[in-house]
């Protein structure tokens, strides 16, 4: 009994060995394959670029032959699958393998995920950053991968810092070159640029004006006031009209107020001890208000689309090109005549409307500012009017804020100003500064849109200003990843409001809404009451600068405009 169990388990045993193919079990006489994988739900991991190799186990293999296909095309006939794909995403793939017994198929999954190679986003200007001796200039650049990457900062190729951003620290006149370089388990980048430390005396003055031409109509003031001033230590700023001094301090703005009708020459002079900068300006006096008013065609609706441009945002170019202002005009105003919404992007995004008639003030609402607002998706819209003072049917006159239930407040800040930064490598995030010394992202959201540049490609410059007024956000993380935009009480555009929407409908599809506004609301520029007649065109200006996590940047949406008082009542 002992001898014949011994003897039977010395066949088995020489039968095992005898099998001749590596991963291929032992022969079973007229069965057909059977193939077996080692990765649990057949699914398997590789990045785009690297090889990957499959050794399945397939038994009753004796002279089989091989095929891993895709729906494409056969990728390899060998036993053992080795490959590289190049581009990430999901690859499925069926092996078969045949015998003149049969045959059995299986099918895998196989993940290409992307290299995790950092890319460096710092705009950089032409030559380099230029600081005043004795200042200090932070780097702040965006890195793809940053989370997963490594750090260092080198100084005349001394290292530094290895954390993600740096504090330059201008101690000595003369030229820095500096080098900041990240690194992940797949690569790295660099980005390389000169720090010039310089005198006081070697670093340009800016400053910027909205225009080199203004227009109000006689008995009215207006503010000039230059923004993004950089370098203006120690200034004095005087101000002439026609010649003649009328102003000189530290005070950076001028109220021009005149009593006749006319054109007049301004000169704004920016001095100190280094540098003096003149600006000439011209103010056209216009008549008196009423002079252009235009009578009431009937057409509630707006009627054409100044000016388009918007902060970067996730819908800027998205599913439609536009290099020019012209042609962003025209991107809107189809969007709008398709009562569709043109988003603003983030703080500062804009839009000019204007109607082919003037619209009444009545003391009571008088047009209507449509959005998408609901409950929990409030992006407040800075609303703006201006009268055609000159009558030329531009709206290159003066512009006149209407107050809302946050106006005034200590939170909502006048004049914010906020840089945004073209990032220098696709779908990356656009970085920003802003005039209070903060900096921060308009995110890229690859999950929902996946246009290159969030930045608009109609905008030349690798920097641009938006401005306005801010209020305080709203925005609130309820539970991970539940964000919710609460609304204001009133005032501003794609904003659910429990007054001006002038409806209780909750508007759960996120539909067209509006809200409604009234010119009686409109101030000047130190918060009087404007006493407009009427108006002939309205700016929306995104008034929050905020992000709601993975929904990314507050976006201020606007489907139109309509005067409300040749609107049809219910």
């Amino acid at each position: 009994m002992n001898k014949t169990i011994l003897f039977a388990a010395f066949f088995l045993l020489a039968a095992a060995v005898s099998c001749k193919e590596e991963n291929i079990g032992p022969a079973m006489e007229n069965y057909p394959p059977e193939i077996t994988f080692d990765s649990e739900d057949n699914i398997y991991t590789v990045k785009a670029g690297k090889e990957i190799r499959i050794a399945p186990t397939v038994s009753n293999a004796e002279n089989a032959v091989y095929s891993w296909r895709t729906e494409t095309g056969t990728l390899s006939e060998d036993s053992v699958f080795v490959y590289v794909f190049d581009e990430p995403g999901q690859v499925f793939v069926t092996l078969t393998v045949a015998t003149e017994y049969g045959q059995d198929s299986e099918e895998i999954r196989i993940d290409v995920a992307s290299l995790v190679i950092p890319e460096i986003s710092l705009t950089v200007p032409d030559g380099g950053y230029n600081i005043a001796l004795g200042s200090e200039l932070k780097i702040i650049p965006a890195v793809r991968h940053g989370d997963v990457s490594v750090f260092s900062w080198k100084v005349n190729d001394i290292e530094v810092s290895s954390g993600p951003e740096y504090l330059f620290v201008g101690e000595t006149i003369g030229t820095f070159d500096v080098e900041f370089t990240a690194t992940a388990e797949d690569g790295s980048d660099m980005k390389a640029f000169a720090v010039n430390v310089l005198d006081p005396s070697e670093i340009p003055f800016e400053w910027t004006f909205e225009s080199d031409e203004f227009n109000v109509s006689l008995g009215r003031r207006i503010r000039i006031r230059p923004y993004n001033i950089k370098n203006a230590e120690g200034a004095v700023y005087s101000w002439s009209v026609d010649g003649e001094e009328v102003q000189s301090g530290s005070e950076d703005m001028f109220i021009f107020e005149a009593s006749e009708e006319g054109v007049y020459k301004v000169t704004a002079t920016m001095s100190n001890s280094t540098v003096k900068v003149d600006k000439h300006l011209t103010v056209n006096v216009c008549p008196v208000e009423g002079t252009y008013r235009r009578p009431s065609t009937g057409n509630a609706d707006w009627d054409r689309v100044y000016e388009f441009l918007p902060a970067p945002g996730q819908f800027v170019n998205e599913n439609y090109t536009a290099t020019t202002m012209e042609e962003a005009i025209q991107y809107a105003e189809g969007r709008l005549e398709a009562q569709q919404y043109v988003s603003l992007g983030g703080f500062g995004g804009y839009i000019v409307i204007g109607f082919d008639h003037s619209v009444e003030n009545s003391g009571s609402y008088d047009f209507q500012i449509i959005g998408n607002s609901f409950d929990g998706s409030s992006e407040p819209g800075i609303v703006w009017v201006m009268q055609d003072e000159n009558g030329n049917g531009l709206p290159d006159d003066t512009w006149y804020e209407l107050k809302g239930s946050e106006y005034g407040k200590p939170e909502t800040i006048s004049d914010y100003e906020v840089t945004y930064y073209r990032p220098s490598a696709p779908q990356m995030p656009v970085q920003w500064t802003d005039n209070l010394g903060n900096s921060g992202e308009i995110d890229y959201l690859a999950a929902f849109h996946r246009q290159d540049y969030y930045y608009p490609a109609w905008v030349e410059d690798d920097t641009y200003v938006l401005k306005g007024t801010r209020l305080e956000p709203r925005t609130e993380m309820i539970t991970e990843n539940y964000w919710v935009n609460n609304e204001y009480e009133w005032g501003y555009a794609d904003n659910f409001s429990p007054i001006d929407r002038l409806t209780d409908d909750d508007n759960y599809n996120a539909g067209a809404n509006a809200n409604h506004f009234r010119i009686s609301d409109a101030v000047t520029f130190d918060g009087q009451p404007a006493n407009l007649e009427y108006i002939d065109f309205i700016k929306v200006v995104t008034g929050v600068n905020v992000k709601a996590g993975w929904l990314g940047e507050n976006s201020t949406e606007v489907f139109g405009a309509r005067d409300y008082h040749l609107v049809p009542k219910e």
